[in-house]
């Protein structure tokens, strides 16, 4: 079983207009409500591949019932910790070209006592799954070295640890050497001091975090793919979507969640990358966010090439 911690659930809304004008009165032509975070988005997917999956994170009393319902169809051991208030909320914004603008809400702070609950929780999930993934921002009030514990925790009860956030967290993460660690091109510039803009530039990025102790580093570079990389060597998966992405907010997630299934089933890193790209792209080719289904995973998962970049015994090119 794979165990997700989306500790920061979020309620995410999806508004498509013509376009938008800043300090103007910008008019949707449609709004759409999800639930939402990276943990989420994570386990749903990861459900979806058809493996057990369960999901710890937050909620609030006008959301609890909902949010069950839908992870209970869609195959989710919900573990949720209610808070008083609401959820935050992440905005898109997309016109009418296909260009999204994202706001997300840090939310509001949790109190001890949730936070107390959301680490329990997972520590109780963690007893019957093999690998557990960090997934998200952490809510306001936790430490930015919570991940990295959780991850040293994690990796002395013999469990693989992946992790997906940014910042601090995930700088301190890195400096433990989780299993797997999953920036995106913006994240891994952030670690490096290095701008990536080219495939090149995402395997030197990987090729550092293996160097620095992470087993599987995987970097992902938006609309060029994404790069893995351990021991024998680097690979580039890619699936060509010709500029017809619907809705790309989520992909990078739904891409974890296809590194994780993956794993869980045993596959070398080229086959891992390649359930993984075709995850995130399903996910960008569907107006939901941060959902891939079974089918759209199939399809994409034909069209996703692979190639070796570099071998196990030799630099990353220049």
């Amino acid at each position: 079983m794979i165990a997700v911690a989306g500790f920061n659930t979020a309620i995410d809304r999806l508004i498509t207009l013509d376009r938008l004008v800043v300090g103007e009165v910008n008019r949707a032509s449609e709004v759409r409500t999800f639930l939402g975070g990276k943990g989420v988005h994570v386990a749903q997917t990861v459900a979806a591949l058809g493996e057990r999956v369960q999901l710890v994170g937050l909620i609030d009393a006008a959301t609890r019932n909902e949010a069950t319902r839908l992870m209970s169809e869609r195959g989710v051991l919900f573990h949720a910790v209610e808070i008083e208030g609401d959820l935050r909320s992440c905005l898109s914004i997309r016109d009418a070209n296909g260009h999204i603008t994202e706001i997300l809400d840090g939310g509001n702070e949790v109190p001890k006592a949730q936070r107390s609950a959301l680490i329990q929780a997972l520590l109780t999930a963690l007893t019957d799954s093999d690998t557990v993934v960090l997934s998200g921002s952490l809510p306001r009030g936790f430490d930015a070295h919570t991940y990295a514990e959780l991850a040293l925790h994690i990796g002395s009860a013999g469990k693989r640890c992946l992790v997906d956030t940014s910042g601090q967290a995930l700088a301190h993460a890195v400096a433990v050497r989780p299993f797997l660690v999953k920036p995106n091109r913006d994240e891994a510039s952030a670690l490096s001091g290095v701008a990536l803009s080219t495939v090149a530039d995402g395997v030197r990025a990987a090729a550092t975090l293996l160097r620095s102790g992470v087993t599987m580093p995987v970097v992902s570079l938006g609309e060029l793919g994404v790069i893995g990389i351990d021991a024998s060597g680097a690979w580039h998966a890619r699936a060509a979507l010709g500029g017809r992405a619907v809705n790309a907010v989520g992909s990078g997630d739904c891409l974890m969640a296809g590194l994780a299934v993956g794993l869980v089933r045993g596959m070398a890193l080229c086959d891992v990358l390649q359930l993984g790209a075709a995850c995130g792209a399903a996910n960008a080719m569907n107006d939901e966010t941060g959902y891939a289904s079974a089918d759209d995973i199939a399809y994409w998962h034909a069209r996703v090439r692979v190639e070796r970049v570099a071998s196990g015994n030799s630099s990353p090119p220049d």
